[in-house]
């Protein structure tokens, strides 16, 4: 106990109860080519409907990326997805470039704002030339949005000066002694003749003179005075924005404004116009606050909770953005007209290099900062593939990179008999030899239903999606291949399925081949790891057995760090490990194991150097890769007992 100076009862805990925990081995990691979300950004999805939420259904240029990911997806429930696109040069006139759509038209960005964290480090406080709104992330689907703001109660509805004539079966809409630059936006609604027809503005001409969305239907020519004008959302809102009760508590008026983005073009809903976001009653004021205390200060809460759009500039006149040092009528300027923005420049870029799939797999480098178990190559090239390799998955040692040849070697390659292997076989060997990748032989061409056609995909994502399979019905030290546990989903055809003959070549340069066998389905058919020294390592499922080993007794040892290196706490590790590889053992993992930590291996000059060694013998249980079946013809008077085990 603890010195103490007088007498008295000193309660302490002691716990001894540290076990080896559960660690994660279902997880993926995947870098992909996405229409639309943040870049270079992790985002956990765990289903191929999150998937399409964050970043949205694939296009022409983006569906292999996304379905590696989708089919990932319908085995497991955990892929760390980042989107990749190109960001080559960083001037505006780069067009290999992705950019973000703005709402000024005559300019464009000059870099790309990626996610939330390079926003809120580089833009918050404002960007120059770009207008009102930009795009929340690159693409050419920001030019599909459209805000518009609705900053006061004249903005909101309002009776126009003046005479209006509405002809019968036209678009023209006149006035006399009329204001309509001054008291109309693009996209008003105006109450039309004596049935009250509701009417869209398209374009204002003049004051005089207006360009409708639609001829107006009534039956004769009409003029009326004291005609009455709308915001186009008035009926999204609750009401014509007003003063909160943050600023009237602290003596300012008008402060409130209503938000609303349009999907104007369809893009992203399939439906043009398409209202995607609504915001009612923000405050133009600095530091308001709900009633339940949220901050509803309009560029905050926009960059908070917006998917589509951040700001970049005050809009709404002179007062936008000042807070409560003395009382303002935040009302005034420029905002008794609607303000509309439409979107510009946004563009997806070339695809994607093989520098931006690097940069963007290296956010999953660090296995301190993600814990992930599988690494997805997708389309990965030979540069792409070495860096998953030997910076990735052998540089964190906690996972496996898995890989698929390129579309070109196993798509259509049909130049000779065996050019499928022979290419498959140079892609191989670009690569080292590493018991932490495995290689598959597929392509698999499956159904797009988001564009109603059919595309070619490398089953990576289907292979990585088997080891997660067997997690779920076995342990992570069963192997994923065979007909038990390697079946492939969704595939209409192999774009290559090799032969028997084809199998040995593969099999023997490491790669896997994936089969499809008639009335049994497309089966992985092989579970080597790219490991070419023979080895019990050569094996996914041994290989993964050390990985879950290695990784739940390293977290669970980290809680000897610092203790004292005494006969107490080697008893103690033991104690800890052992009934772990018991429980491995008895669900068929090992074979038999080992744990070595006393004096023998914690000597005096390893305990001097302040270390601690704990040596763990392991016999890893072995997947039947070879079958051999004889079958022995014997005479009627033999003894079995004089043949068997002779042959």
């Amino acid at each position: 106990m603890g010195f103490q100076v007088s007498p008295g009862v000193n309660v302490s805990e002691i716990d001894l109860t540290t076990i080896i925990p559960a660690v994660s081995t279902t997880t993926g990691a995947f870098a992909g080519h996405f229409s639309w979300g943040p870049v270079g950004q992790r985002v956990l999805v765990d289903s191929e409907d999150t998937l399409v939420k964050n970043f949205l259904n694939p296009g022409a240029n983006t569906a292999v990326d996304f379905f590696v990911a989708a089919n990932f997806l319908a085995y497991g429930n955990a892929l760390y997805t980042v989107r990749v696109v190109n960001e080559s040069g960083t001037k505006s006139s780069n067009t290999a470039r992705a950019r973000n759509a703005i709402s000024n038209q005559a300019n464009s960005l000059n870099t790309i704002i990626k996610n939330n964290e390079d926003y809120n480090a580089n833009y918050v406080t404002g960007i120059t030339g770009v207008g009102n709104w930009v795009a929340k992330y690159p693409g050419v689907l920001g030019n599909s949005l459209r805000v518009s703001v609705c900053g006061t109660a004249n903005a909101y509805t309002s009776t126009l000066t003046g005479t209006v004539t509405f002809t019968s079966n036209s678009t023209a809409m006149t006035g006399t002694g009329t204001q309509f630059t001054r008291q109309l936006s693009v996209g008003d609604v105006v109450v039309a003749g004596p049935d009250r027809t509701l009417v869209k503005v398209a374009s204002i001409t003049s004051n005089v003179a207006v360009v409708l969305q639609a001829k107006y239907q009534g039956n004769t020519a009409t003029s009326q005075s004291s005609v009455e004008r709308r915001w186009e959302y008035a009926d999204y809102a609750p009401g014509a924005p007003g003063t909160s009760k943050f600023a009237g508590d602290n003596g300012s008026t008008n402060d409130e404004m209503h938000v609303a983005v349009i999907d104007a073009k369809g893009l992203f809903t399939g439906v043009a116009n398409t209202i995607v976001e609504f915001f009612p009653a923000l405050s133009k004021a600095a530091l308001t606050k709900s009633e339940n205390g949220t901050d509803i200060y309009y560029k905050n809460y926009i960059n908070k909770n917006s998917r589509y759009v951040w700001w970049a500039k005050h809009i709404l006149g002179t007062n936008t953005g000042k807070n409560f040092n003395a009382a303002v009528n935040f009302g005034t300027g420029s905002q008794s007209l609607v303000t509309t923005d439409t979107l510009y420049n946004g563009r997806d870029g070339a695809a994607p290099r093989a520098a931006d799939y690097v940069n963007s797999n290296n956010l999953f480098k660090n296995a301190e900062e993600v814990d992930v178990s599988l690494i997805l190559g997708g389309c990965a090239g030979q540069t792409v593939a070495l860096h998953l390799i030997n910076n990735i998955a052998e540089y964190r040692k906690d996972c496996i990179a898995v890989l698929s040849p390129p579309q070109a070697a196993a798509v259509n390659n049909s130049g000779y008999s065996g050019a499928e292997v022979d290419s498959m076989t140079t892609f191989r060997n670009y690569l080292p030899s590493s018991s932490y990748a495995t290689m598959d032989s597929g392509w698999k061409l499956q159904y797009d239903k988001y564009r109603d056609v059919y595309v070619y995909v490398p089953c990576n994502g289907d292979v990585a999606g088997t080891m997660v399979r067997t997690d779920i019905d076995r342990d992570p030290w069963w192997s994923p291949a065979g007909y038990n546990r390697g079946q492939i989903k969704n595939v209409i055809k192999m774009a290559y399925n090799p032969g028997k003959a084809d199998r040995d070549q593969l099999y023997k340069k490491g790669i896997n081949p994936i089969v499809t066998f008639p009335g049994e389905g497309t089966v992985l058919f092989g579970d080597k790891t790219m490991l070419t020294k023979p080895s019990a390592f050569d094996r996914i499922n041994v290989r993964r057995l050390f990985i879950v080993l290695e990784k739940a007794i390293a977290t669970a040892s980290k809680y000897t760090l610092f203790e004292f290196n005494d006969a107490f706490t080697r008893a103690q590790f033991r104690s800890l490990v052992e009934p772990f590889l018991r429980d491995v053992q008895g669900r068929r993992g090992i074979t038999d194991f080992r744990v070595v930590c006393d004096e023998t291996n914690n000597t005096p000059e390893v305990i001097d150097r302040n270390e601690f060694i704990g040596d763990i013998y392991i016999k890893p249980a072995r997947s039947i890769n070879f079958i051999q079946l004889n079958f022995v013809a014997v005479r009627t008077g033999v003894d079995f007992t004089e043949v068997v085990g002779k042959f």
